[in-house]
C-alpha cells in the first residue's frame, strides 16, 4: 500500500535552497518513500521518533504514521548541519 507524502514548510524551505543536482537527488529519494517508508539504509533516530535517509551529502529526516499511511518530511539538510 502506498504512503502519502507530506512535506512541512520548514522542509520545503530546505528544498528551495538546494541546487538543481542536489534537488534531483533528494527528490528521487523522497519519492521512493511513497512505496517503502523504511528502505534499506534508513536509520531510526534515537532522540527524535523519526528516521533518516541519505541522499549524497544530504540527510532527509522524516516520521512515519503507519495508521494514516503518511510519511512526514520535516528536514532536508546537509550532513554537517542536520543534527545541530
Amino acid at each position: 500500500m502506498k504512503y502519502h507524502l507530506k512535506i512541512i514548510p520548514k522542509a520545503e524551505k530546505d528544498l528551495d535552497g538546494l541546487g538543481a543536482y542536489d534537488f534531483n537527488s533528494v527528490k528521487k529519494k523522497i519519492l521512493l518513500l511513497n512505496e517503502n517508508p523504511r528502505p534499506f539504509g534508513c536509520q531510526k533516530l534515537a532522540a527524535d521518533e523519526g528516521y533518516r535517509i541519505r541522499a549524497g551529502d544530504f540527510r532527509i529526516l522524516y516520521r512515519i504514521d503507519d495508521h494514516a499511511k503518511e510519511v512526514i518530511i520535516y528536514r532536508v539538510k546537509h550532513r554537517r548541519e542536520v543534527y545541530r
